[in-house]
């Protein structure tokens, strides 16, 4: 397989027999030893059990699909694919994120190794130490690829694997999908298990097409969860890549929320990938009732995330989330997606992003928990990429994923 090729396009030549998942896997590990001295994207490679677990899924693909799958690994209307994943090098957020990964394994996922996140006491300016050093952007090496998902990022923007899983408490997932010039979802907070105590984070998955993500997601939502979300929208093609909407989505642009203060390029690089998607037929913008203004979540988010915090603190806290929700109510009764710049900011050098916080734009969602997605959104003058995001209704990750697939795919491979 060329270090190009898809999720879906592997599971389905790994499940035709055009491919063997051991031969994909191997290829996968060497592009990771070749690569990683200089991304560190990785903590730890598991070679030896990638590759007997990649030789289980060749058995279960020669063994053929059970009987209840029925033909072509199919079950009749809203039945999921046999073995969606066949064969797929799939990297996972931390030595500990191969307990996410059991729905992937079960898929026919294949996990190659653990990625990079912040190392011990590593302040907001740096966000992944590998286990040959610091984790780089791919695209400037003098560059943070942002965090703290960063080595997942990482290796699906340099092409080392198709999938990562992440997990998003601040935009842990978007910021890095961003920079990084991926896609990158995080899905509807307490919609899946998460270890995080605050309720703040969520998991997610780094791809580098709308579909690859897609497919994540079919594997780790139980079905009556996929089912009971598709629409005419969001139901996935034969094909396994998501169809377009049939008509455009209304949506609501915002550059900063009412209270962030991005930088001008970021903004104009992510009204641009809005106009894309209006061109496509996939959004429609209107124009609100009242402008978008939420109220800054930053003290709000931090109160919840401190042990011990302050109880006024925290009731102010409660009052931020709590307003916030009412507005976004309020937006989501007469739009269908928020679309924002993901970051305030482009990467900024592993010395420090100064006085601005890349989660300006990405917490908000954190704090009231609805799903949000990083699509590609082009370059900067500093030759790295920038995101746009989408925010949908709770519970709406299928129609994120839909419009993010009208969108076509990113526009390159770094690596």
């Amino acid at each position: 397989m060329v270090e190009t090729a898809s999720a879906a396009e592997i599971a389905s030549a790994v499940r035709a027999g055009t491919v063997r998942a051991v031969d994909v896997v191997a290829e996968a590990l060497e592009r990771i030893e070749r690569a990683d001295p200089v991304l560190c994207a990785f903590t730890e490679v598991w070679a030896e059990e990638a590759l007997r677990r990649a030789g289980e899924v060749d058995a279960l693909v020669a063994a053929g699909p059970p009987r209840s799958s029925g033909p072509g690994g199919g079950g009749g209307p809203g039945a999921r694919a046999w073995l969606p994943l066949a064969g797929v090098p799939v990297a996972v957020k931390g030595r500990h994120g191969v307990r996410a990964a059991v729905p992937l394994l079960a898929a026919g996922g294949v996990v190659v190794g653990a990625t990079a996140v912040p190392g011990p006491g590593t302040a907001w300016q740096t966000w992944g130490l590998g286990a040959r050093g610091r984790t780089v952007n791919p695209w400037r090496a003098d560059r943070t690829p942002g965090g703290s998902s960063a080595g997942a990022a990482v290796a699906v923007a340099a092409g080392l694997v198709p999938l990562a899983t992440g997990s998003d408490g601040a935009g842990s997932v978007r910021i890095p999908a961003a920079w990084c010039g991926v896609v990158g979802l995080k899905v509807t907070n307490g919609r899946l298990p998460s270890r995080d105590r605050t309720g703040l984070a969520a998991p997610g998955v780094l791809a580098r097409t709308a579909a690859d993500a897609a497919a994540w997601w079919r594997a780790v939502s139980p079905p009556t969860t996929v089912d009971a979300d598709a629409s005419a929208a969001d139901t996935p093609s034969t094909t396994g890549v998501d169809m377009p909407p049939s008509v455009p989505l209304t949506a609501v642009w915002s550059p900063d929320l009412g209270f962030a203060r991005p930088d001008p390029e970021p903004v104009a690089l992510a009204r641009a990938a809005v106009d894309r998607l209006v061109d496509a037929g996939a959004v429609r913008l209107v124009r609100p009732q009242a402008p978008p203004l939420l109220l800054d979540p930053a003290p709000a988010w931090l109160a919840l995330r401190t042990p011990g915090a302050d109880p006024a603190g925290l009731a102010d806290a409660h009052r931020v989330r709590a307003e916030n929700g009412r507005r976004l109510a309020r937006l989501f009764a007469g739009a269908e997606l928020l679309l924002t710049p993901t970051a305030p900011t482009a990467p900024h050098g592993h010395e420090g992003p100064g006085d601005v916080y890349s989660t300006a734009l990405t917490w908000a969602f954190n704090v009231s928990g609805h799903p949000a997605l990083s699509l590609p959104a082009g370059f900067g003058t500093d030759g790295c990429p920038a995101g746009l995001q989408l925010v949908a209704p709770h519970g709406r990750e299928a129609l994120l994923l839909a419009v993010a697939g009208a969108a076509g795919k990113p526009s390159g491979r770094k690596g």
